[in-house]
């Protein structure tokens, strides 16, 4: 049961970094683009955290932010 919760954590993972990626390159607002992609970078870091690379992923939240 744990795997199948672990393999929906990662599909809406990758999904949502996917739909953040759509809105902030088609995004006409300037400030919202930014924000979304402050957004992206932390998800991006929690990625990085599920492929056991934790080194990126401080370095994705540093830079990120």
């Amino acid at each position: 049961m744990s795997a199948g919760i672990e393999l929906l954590f990662d599909l809406l993972l990758g999904l949502g970094l996917l739909g953040l990626a759509v809105q902030i390159v088609a995004g006409r607002a300037l400030f919202r683009s930014v924000v979304l992609f402050i957004v992206f970078g932390l998800l991006m870091a929690l990625a990085w955290a599920r492929l056991a690379a934790p080194d990126l992923a401080l370095a994705e939240a540093a830079i990120g932010a």
